[in-house]
């Protein structure tokens, strides 16, 4: 039976093999591109057989046919299929329990881990994300796969890099690498995954990271194709050359779409709140989301699922603005409903179908308000789908791409890119969330992408603060004060009470220059009385404790409430220490050092 550590065992004498076997691999840039070729062939292999196995599960539960959509079909072909996504809530709120029982966390996603973590990131997080995802998707919830496949790409990714034992930069590019090829394999489109990969999982683009991260999403783009990888289902064509007098209303669709990104996470968020509310289980809300969202696909069945097949639908098609709005507003409310309740998946194709809907409903109205602009109602889509989306999801570039890469058509880039980054401007400024940090923030965490800030709550108080302090009760008088503290002894001294509780910190040189009566109680020259550090902050918070006290120097307590006094800290060996370690996180992006 292998123990524990074998496996790492056999990866370091793979390494040291390999090593003597290929000199290049002590090139540590060579050694990463070759590992990100591997990260992408993993993932467009688990890509395509994860989306395999919900189009397997869309024929067995609905009788989709081989080929076909479920959000693609005109009705459902019996009532009681409704009932579906119900049956899914049960299975996923089984796994809540199961969950809850075996005590496991809020598992970390390829953004968080970036961000927190240095890129670390769990298989068992990775497993569970990935099969509930299928699951919710699988059995119609009205939620995309792309929160799975960025899972498992980045997961196994991670995993790998530790095992070579990278370097922390270089985890996180590995990270990146696996939701870049993740995504190039879901819409073969190597470029739309390789800056998925640099604006939202990496959190910076480099020429650093440029070979690791392409090489990834080329290699999952083409691995996916070898293994029957279904395409991203955009084909236009004949499409009208835009005009100069076009941009400005394609500007106001871009505007319009960081406005509905906004509404549509708010809205989530309601509809969570509003689930939670309820006096049932969190086990069971995915069950009454299950009934809704399947009472909605008996409507229509563009509601279900991510909505590959409704997407395809609406750009074939040509249907009336009451058709196209009627489809948003039952597409919106069944997302909403399906997250809101506990579905596991995201809004990233949603968002796509979503904006899509925008842009030819825009089209329809333009078409009534203003007839001689000619806006096509196609190009307004594509328009409003990237638009939408880039809100919702973040990365204008990325959307751009994607545009590109499923059009094919170079002159839609311009427009797009120019709607996007108007719809980005809009949601950065207002709203200042993607969807994923958006959740971040409900749970109280502070983080807004996936910049390396984990080293920065590493840097805490209690790794900085002094120890050697000297104490002085806080009822000695100042006379008293001046004969057992003499001028030059020391700089500061903290005040405390009986019960060796913090009273407040006295500057030496002030107190012997105070014209206060020598009978006065050290007490009330006591400084920053209200202004204190523990040890758990990180240099971020402290920073901005030292300014709103305006203090060159606080002391650190055990808590905020006995306030028993640990240490002192001062701003300039805070900032100082922060100088050093921000320079070290830059040569380590850099590749130097």
């Amino acid at each position: 039976m292998l123990s524990r550590n074998q496996p790492q065992v056999y990866a370091r004498r793979l390494r040291a093999v390999l090593i003597r076997s290929l000199p290049l691999l002590e090139a540590r840039g060579i050694a990463v591109v070759i590992l990100a070729g591997a990260v992408g062939v993993m993932a467009g292999i688990l890509v395509t057989a994860m989306s395999q196995i919900v189009q397997d599960l869309h024929g067995l539960l609905f009788g989709v046919q081989p080929g076909g959509r479920l959000s693609g079909m005109f009705s459902l072909a019996n009532p009681l299929q409704a009932l579906i996504p119900a049956i899914g809530g049960i299975l996923l709120g089984l796994s809540v329990i199961w969950l809850r029982l075996r005590k496991f966390r809020t598992p970390v996603d390829p953004i968080e881990a970036n961000a927190l973590y240095g890129g670390r990131m769990s298989l068992t997080d990775t497993f569970i994300i990935a099969g509930q995802t299928m699951i919710s998707s699988g059995f119609g919830a009205s939620v995309g796969l792309e929160a799975g496949y960025t899972q498992v790409g980045s997961g196994l990714a991670s995993r790998l890099a530790r095992v070579f034992r990278l370097r922390r930069n270089d985890v996180r590019i590995l990270v990146g690498c696996g939701a870049a090829g993740a995504i190039a394999a879901a819409f073969d489109a190597p470029l739309t995954g390789a800056f998925y990969g640099f604006e939202l999982v990496i959190g910076i683009y480099s020429v650093a990271n440029v070979a690791p991260v392409m090489t990834a999403a080329i290699c999952a783009s083409l691995t996916a194709e070898m293994f029957g990888g279904v395409p991203f289902p955009l084909e236009l064509a004949g499409l009208p050359a835009l005009t100069a007098s076009q941009y400005v209303p394609f500007l106001l669709l871009g505007l319009l779409g960081g406005a509905a990104s906004i509404a549509i996470m708010h809205l989530v968020t309601l509809i969570e709140r509003g689930f939670a509310r309820l006096s049932v289980d969190a086990s069971l809300r995915p069950v009454i989301g299950g009934v809704i969202v399947g009472l909605l696909g008996l409507i229509t069945p563009q509601v279900l699922s991510s909505g590959h097949g409704a997407l395809h639908r609406e750009f074939a098609m040509n249907y009336g603005l009451t058709v196209v709005a009627s489809v948003f507003v039952l597409k919106l409310a069944a997302s909403a409903i399906s997250l809101g309740s506990g579905f596991r998946g995201g809004l990233f194709f949603a968002s796509l179908f979503l904006g899509a809907l925008l842009g030819k409903a825009f089209a329809g109205v333009m078409a009534f308000v203003s007839p001689a602009t000619g806006i096509d109602p196609s190009v307004a889509a594509v328009v409003g789908m990237t638009s939408l989306a880039v809100g919702v999801v973040g990365g204008p570039l990325t959307m751009t791409f994607l545009a590109l890469e499923s059009t094919r058509d170079l002159t839609l880039t311009g427009v797009v890119l120019a709607a996007s980054i108007m719809a980005a401007i809009l949601v950065r400024e207002t709203f200042g969330y993607s969807f994923s940090t958006w959740r971040f923030h409900l749970r109280g965490e502070t983080i807004r992408s996936a910049h390396d800030v984990g080293w920065m709550r590493s840097l805490t108080v209690g790794s900085m603060m002094r120890k050697d302090i000297k104490t002085i009760d806080a009822a000695t008088t100042l006379a008293t004060f001046r004969t057992q503290v003499p001028l030059g002894s020391a700089q500061r001294v903290i005040a405390v009470d009986a019960g060796d509780h913090y009273v407040g910190v006295l500057i030496v040189a002030e107190l012997h220059s105070d014209p206060s009566d020598g009978e006065v109680p050290v007490r009330s020259l006591a400084q920053f009385q209200d202004a204190v550090l523990v040890p758990s902050m990180n240099v971020q918070s402290a920073a901005e404790t030292f300014q709103r006290a305006g203090a060159e120097e606080l002391a650190v307590v055990e808590d905020f409430t006995d306030r028993i006094v640990r240490g002192l800290l001062t701003e300039g060996h805070l900032m100082r220490r922060y100088a050093e370690e921000l320079d070290k996180a830059r040569r380590d992006l850099s590749g130097e050092g």
